[in-house]
């Protein structure tokens, strides 16, 4: 398995040529403000303090890389400087054998280290002992290395512990009253510095610092407080952000308004239905009655039946009559005049959304026509009022054969909504991360190219973790992930709770975004 760093998915799109907010990029310059004069002053105390110096400052605080400026800027003639971590190793049996390994000392004892410490001395060389993690040290590990920062009269090594601010506490517990130890503590950059921190970063990747509105260096800057590898990570995250949402900007016009077809197709039958209704409806007689509102009767040619009109609310597909048929239209107007849609924008079968079903009967012998179907509740009784000579109608006479109700058509099989659920949820592996929200962070822990270690990890460690599949180089990857916290200071203090084992590979939070992003591009 390997440590999994930055994803260079955005370089193309802003045309650069490496990452500029990676851990390690070519040619890295060293950012001087607020830590050139930390530099100087470790130096200076190297050379003529007798205590041991202590670093301090919160994860992303820039230790590490201070660490490395200051073996850099030693004179490796005259300086061999000795780096140990902690993880893994915070005891004092651990961190000496280290030690005793880099200096070529067969016995890991503070006395054997001290001895050859002298010797090299004599020949004109100083050791600079550095200590990264230094707050996973214990007790023990502690008083060992400030047995070795007192030395011996005739020479000591200068040692360095690089640690967060927990580790002062336990050095001032093992101290007591004596003074043994100097500490510095690093402060994170100004608003102006976090500027020309990124414009530093940039300029070395072939952009510039345009790249960002002063909008975005201000929310940087507040997002990470200051602290440059929490700079490195929000202006990357911002940077794919933007990346995003200009892509999606750039589609989202070739698409148009698109909708579902299912909807459309239930637009076109209202539409379909209220043009017949329109087209079918001949004038009309008003014929009048005893009390109440006049009955509607449609007028119709000589020689055929009148059939009445039924709307049976039956969620069966509308078979509307042919062109010349008579349709009522008070009932037609009532039912299709409160249309709503069910959740997947389908009319719910048995709601008054559901268009009605048109049948045509012949009415039984003796029956007038136009009569409605359902029995009237007779009003009470009026003067009675002349009726008009009624046009000519064939109520009397019989039909050649009864008009048949037609069949109805076989309902929809509801099986397609499920069928699409089933499918969709058999969707397997990045469907977590899609449905996170993009401003959630993750735990990257680590990344491996075999899918069976990534699931025997995850299997192991259980709980939160989980992976997914993404492309490298051309080559599959499965990056481990662990939780999904709100905010970035959620992440870090997951980060801190982890076991040893699992933060042995330096886990780092990214945003949900960045992961989408790569799954986007995977697919």
């Amino acid at each position: 398995m390997t440590s999994l760093h930055a994803d260079e998915a955005f370089l193309g799109h802003y045309h650069l040529s490496h990452d500029p907010f990676a851990p390690r990029v070519p040619g890295f310059k060293f950012f001087p403000a607020q830590r050139k004069p930390v530099l100087g002053q470790l130096h200076h105390l190297a050379r003529y303090s007798q205590l041991l110096l202590v670093v301090t400052g919160p994860l992303g605080s820039g230790k590490t890389l201070l660490r490395q400026a200051l073996v850099a800027s030693t004179n490796k003639q005259s300086v061999q400087s000795v780096v140990v971590s902690a993880r893994g190793a915070g005891d004092a049996a651990g961190v000496l054998r280290q030690v005793a390994q880099a200096l070529d000392v067969a016995n890991a004892e503070p006395s054997a280290i001290l001895k050859q410490v002298v010797q090299l001395g004599l020949t004109g060389q100083e050791v600079y002992l550095l200590v990264d993690d230094a707050e996973q040290l214990d007790e023990s590990a502690l008083e060992a290395l400030l047995a070795l920062a007192a030395g011996t009269p005739e020479g000591r090594p200068h040692v360095f512990l690089f640690g967060e601010s927990s580790l002062i506490a336990d050095l001032e517990q093992i101290s007591g009253d004596q003074e043994l130890f100097h500490v510095i503590e690093l402060q994170p950059y100004e608003e102006e510095e976090t500027r020309e921190y990124l414009a530093q970063r940039l300029e070395g990747a072939g952009a510039g610092i345009e790249l960002f509105t002063a909008a975005q260096i201000s929310d940087i800057h507040e997002s990470s407080d200051g602290w440059p590898g929490n700079i490195n990570q929000v202006a990357r995250d911002a940077m794919i952000e933007a990346m995003i949402a200009s892509r999606s900007a750039v589609k989202r016009p070739k698409m148009g308004f698109t909708m579902p077809k299912k909807h459309v197709l239930a637009i076109s039958a209202v539409v379909v239905v209220a043009v017949a209704a329109a087209w079918l409806i001949p004038g009309r007689n008003k014929a009048p009655t005893t009390t109440g509102a006049p009955t509607e009767q449609a007028q119709l040619p000589l020689g055929k039946p009148t059939p009445n009109v039924e709307f049976a609310n039956s969620g069966q597909p509308t078979n509307l009559p042919m062109v010349g048929q008579p349709v009522m239209r008070g009932p037609l107007a009532e039912e299709a005049g409160g249309i709503s849609e069910g959740d997947d924008g389908v009319p719910v079968e048995g709601s008054s959304a559901t268009p009605p079903t048109v049948t045509t009967t012949a009415p039984p012998a003796g029956v007038p026509a136009g009569t409605p179907a359902t029995p009237v509740v007779p009003a009470a009784p009026v003067a009675p009022v002349a009726k008009p000579t009624p046009a000519p109608t064939v109520a009397t006479a019989k039909p050649a054969a009864p008009v048949a109700k037609p069949a109805p058509a076989p309902a929809a099989k509801p099986a397609e909504k499920p069928a699409a659920t089933v499918a969709k949820a058999g969707a397997a592996g990045s469907s977590w991360y899609s449905s996170q929200p993009t401003g959630n962070f993750v735990v990257q822990i680590l990344g491996t190219s075999s899918e069976a270690n990534a699931q025997a990890f995850v299997k192991e460690q259980g709980g939160q973790y989980r992976y997914f599949k993404k492309v490298l180089n051309g080559k599959p990857l499965y990056v481990i992930t662990y939780g999904s916290f709100p905010s970035r200071a959620a992440a870090d203090s997951a980060i801190k709770a982890l076991p040893a084992k699992v933060q042995a590979g330096k886990p780092w939070p990214r945003t949900v975004a960045s992961v989408q992003q790569e799954l986007a591009t995977t697919r």
